[in-house]
């Protein structure tokens, strides 16, 4: 036995050395080691170089001779992310992957050659493409809402426009031939029926972008989409990891802004929570498909354009909040294991489609019958309860008090002002708004009363000016009370809705003034 241990330790057998870190990174790192003075140990030096260039505080802050050499290693760290255009922390990690994947093609036979890239990792090299992969997502964002909106969307809208006329033309001979009175018959048809008729109408265009949306989620491009705007996001100071709620976002801003939860750094979660409401959500969506159907019927950018808006005024907002002491630092890092592309079930993409719709669906019937009503309670009558004309009701009176607010955004009128805060109720509110006080009972976005009402309000720049408004405004209650939760202070809380209605503001205000002189 002994013998025989001899014999094999005396056969030389071919080994293979992989080192972890190759060429210029490699190159990079012992330049950091050679700042090193003898204090730390030949041992340690490569691991000491490799946790400064990821800027680790924590062994930052247990040697003193690092601080000292902070700025050397900065300009070497800087150099080198500039050059291979990536961040530090990244670098490390994919040097780490690639270390590793060299250990496993060594020790795994696979049956494809080693050379052959998987179905996956070909179309990867067109979405994940540095320079093509935001034009592909932009056109594929653009197909969504054309399809959706615009040509099967509004194949639908017809259905609902005749379904909701007959709900209405039932109600009102049934209540007539019972005697009911004028004022609740109004009440019933002008106000419930208009109100939330006038946002149901969007229910199937609501429910097809949900369903090309899950199936982006569901086929895997979505977790691309991720790591693509981590790359972007960490540019601008922002994490990765603040994409993922905002992509949640889109259904609703609540459990987006509850998905916030999942990023350690609390100054990256607290920016991710006031900046998720940018993201449209299905609240918002009637507000666009209307103005866009009333005042910009043949430009198809324009409901796609309110997407793109949301994600330039994160990325904005991201440069902004980071030069402030409260956001500063370090984005926390982002890494997620890709998933393989794979063809979505048919249930699976009808459930997700179904949860998100579901709740606009539920709201219509709880908040926006609730605040339809108040509506037409306020524009029939005054202060001193007397049913009056809508000039003269309470609604005119609060709208032509506010209205001086909106002016510089292009829609100072009274009807138009108190549509933009009601708002802050629930989004929808807003469509319902317009169409009880159009007078026009259960109409749609198709309704030609409703356009030629929305026509009379608004130019092209005021009604873009106030669908930018609608979309980075303060959002709906239960999204500022989920903020208020997830923040912990109300101090938190007014301060993320002062700056995301700040905002708003401005950017309204621009684009009304700028586009008012084109």
């Amino acid at each position: 036995m002994l013998k025989e241990a001899i014999s094999l330790a005396e056969v030389k057998v071919k080994t293979y050395s992989l080192p972890i870190f190759k060429g210029d990174l490699d190159k990079t790192l012992e330049k950091i080691e050679n700042l090193f003075d003898d204090e730390i140990p030949e041992y340690l030096r490569r691991w000491f170089a490799i946790k400064l260039f990821e800027r680790d505080e924590k062994v930052l802050a247990k040697q003193k001779m690092f601080h000292n050499l902070r700025v050397k290693t900065e300009q070497i760290i800087t150099q080198y992310e500039d050059e291979v255009d990536d961040d530090a922390e990244s670098i490390i990690t994919n040097a780490r992957y690639e270390y590793i994947s060299s250990i496993i093609h060594r020790c795994i036979t696979k049956k494809r050659k080693s050379h052959e890239l998987s179905t996956s990792d070909k179309i990867d090299r067109i979405l994940t493409n540095r320079i093509l992969a935001l034009p592909i997502f932009f056109l594929i964002m653009w197909l969504v809402y054309y399809v959706s909106i615009q040509t099967l969307g509004d194949l639908s809208t017809g259905f609902m426009e005749d379904t909701f006329s007959a709900i209405s033309d039932g109600l009102g001979g049934m209540m007539e031939e019972a005697g009911v009175s004028a004022t609740l018959q109004s009440l019933v048809l002008d106000g419930i029926v208009g109100g939330v008729g006038a946002v149901l109408g969007f229910v199937p265009q609501i429910m097809i972008l949900f369903f090309f949306l899950s199936f982006l989620e569901d086929c895997g491009y979505m977790a691309r989409v991720a790591f693509i705007m981590d790359r972007i996001f960490r540019r601008f100071g922002l994490s990765g990891k603040s994409f993922i709620p905002m992509l949640i976002g889109s259904g609703c801003s609540v459990p987006g802004i509850m998905a916030s939860r999942t990023i350690e750094n609390e100054q990256d979660r607290k920016m991710t929570i006031m900046l998720t409401p940018f993201i449209p959500c299905s609240a918002k969506m009637p507000v666009f498909v209307l103005f866009a159907a009333a005042l910009f019927p043949e430009q198809s950018w324009v409901g796609p354009s309110m997407y793109f808006w949301g994600i330039a005024m994160v990325i904005f907002s991201g440069i902004l909040l980071k030069k402030t002491s409260a956001f500063g630092g370090e984005p926390a890092p982002f890494v997620m294991e890709l998933p393989q592309y794979h063809l979505p079930t048919m249930k699976g993409v009808m459930i997700h489609m179904w949860e998100r719709a579901r709740s606009f669906i539920v709201k219509a019937g709880t908040i926006i019958f609730i605040a339809s009503a108040l509506v037409w309670m306020l524009q029939t009558f005054n202060f001193s309860l007397e049913m009056v004309d809508p000039e003269e009701s309470m609604l005119a009176t609060i709208g032509t008090a506010i209205a001086p607010i909106f002016a510089p955004m292009g829609f100072g009128t009274w009807q138009a002002a108190f549509a933009a805060i009601s708002g802050f109720l629930a989004k929808e509110v807003v469509v319902s708004t317009f169409a009880i006080l159009a007078g026009l009972g259960a109409a749609t976005e198709e309704d030609p009363n409703l356009i030629q009402v929305m026509q009379t309000m608004f130019t092209p720049a005021s009604a873009y000016a106030f669908m930018v408004f609608t979309l980075l405004a303060s959002p709906c209650f239960a999204a500022i009370g989920a903020i208020r939760r997830e923040m912990g202070s109300w101090k938190w809380t007014f301060a993320a809705l002062a700056y995301q209605t700040g905002l708003a503001y401005v950017m309204a205000t621009l684009i009304y003034q700028i586009g008012s002189r084109i």
